[in-house]
């Protein structure tokens, strides 16, 4: 593919996100029948039409450089990644679209060296984009899935960044459909003076526009779940470590593309009390 340009990509891709948040509205105005997968985790035919629309328009916007895509995944179609590749979440938080609350997003992540180098994540329901546009740059736009937009310089945008943490009251986002114990064990850890949950890669990009500090997620996640919105918090100031603060990398065919537990952070790892 032609080196990254992040504006230029984001760009190229934004007609197809549109596209597939056009395609999840419908079917989240209508209603759709929900199936299970191998892992029990809930499908709808929602998933399956965005992502293929959302991997068109990655073929035309980056010909060549492979596409690991949710659906396809676990139907067993996973290329062979190599140094770059996508990783695609056609509809992240599934359970919010089922239960209908609007917490659902679309997500492009670009893989290189192991580590997210785009991002972009679309929460159509909300009418929300966040993508990176620049290494060091991030930005949200309100862009509704019908506009007749050729690019981001169309939509209404603003840079976001990620704030300085006040260590003596730090505020936490957690995951609206997958809390556990071990989370809130971690979190009794660090002085948490508020905390609020989320569905799909949104937590991310509460935390790089500078509304919450840490996001520790303890369960299963796919690198799809998180390539995109790691980018754009990255891109925002923050960064995502595991839980022995090693970054969190990309490209773990051999663990079928499953994350370790993961932290968030709105800047630098943070100490947990002794």
């Amino acid at each position: 593919m032609r080196s990254l340009d992040h504006a230029w990509l984001a760009d190229a891709l934004l007609a197809g996100v549109l596209a597939a948040g056009r395609i999840e509205m419908r079917h989240y105005s209508a209603g759709v029948a929900v199936e299970s997968k191998a892992d029990a985790s809930p499908v709808t035919a929602a998933d399956r039409e965005a992502e293929e629309v959302l991997l068109e328009a990655l073929a035309r916007a980056a010909p060549g450089v492979p596409v690991v895509a949710e659906e396809r995944a676990a139907e067993g179609l996973v290329p062979v990644t190599g140094d770059a590749f996508f990783l695609v979440d056609p509809l992240d938080g599934t359970r919010e679209f089922i239960e209908h609350c609007g917490e659902f997003t679309i997500n492009i992540g670009l893989v290189i060296g192991q580590r997210p180098a785009f991002g972009i994540v679309y929460a159509p329901a909300l009418e929300m984009l966040y993508a990176t546009a620049g290494a060091s740059r991030a930005v949200e736009a309100r862009v509704s899935p019908g506009a007749q937009v050729r690019g981001l310089a169309d939509c209404i945008r603003s840079d976001i960044r990620s704030r300085e943490p006040d260590v003596g009251a730090l505020v936490a986002i957690e995951s609206r459909s997958h809390r556990n114990e071990a989370t809130e064990a971690f979190l009794a850890g660090y002085p948490i003076a508020d905390s609020s949950r989320s569905g799909s890669s949104l937590k991310f990009c509460i935390i790089a526009r500078g509304d919450a500090d840490l996001y520790p997620r303890l369960g299963e996640t796919s690198e799809w779940d998180t390539a995109a919105g790691h980018a754009i918090l990255e891109a925002a100031g923050g960064t995502v470590t595991t839980l022995d603060e090693a970054p969190l990398c990309y490209g773990k065919a051999d663990r079928g593309f499953l994350n370790p537990p993961f932290v968030a952070w709105g800047r630098r790892p943070l100490p947990a009390r002794s």
